[in-house]
Parts: C-alpha cells; sequence; structure tokens
C-alpha cells in the first residue's frame, strides 16, 4: 500500500505546484496581456 500512496501524494503534490504556476501565468496574462518571466524562472528553480 505505500509503494502505491507515496508516489500518487508526490504526483499529486507536483501537480497542484503546476496548476498554481499555470494559473498564476494566465491571469497574469489576462489582466496585463504581459507574459511574466519571474513564472518561468520559480519553476526553474522549483525543478532544482
Amino acid at each position: 500500500m505505500d509503494t502505491f500512496l507515496t508516489p500518487s501524494l508526490n504526483s499529486l503534490f507536483y501537480a497542484s505546484i503546476l496548476f498554481l504556476i499555470a494559473s498564476g501565468l494566465s491571469l497574469v496574462y489576462a489582466v496585463m496581456r504581459i507574459v511574466n518571466m519571474a513564472h518561468g524562472n520559480l519553476m526553474k528553480t522549483l525543478r532544482g
């Protein structure tokens, strides 16, 4: 059970981080019509 639960929770956590970054990027683009490059820098630092 633990071999299935841990990867599932890790993937859910990573997917939620990606969702927050994507929604923030789309919100900034929708309001200002400018792509914010800080989101790319944040993604680069999260990947390690």
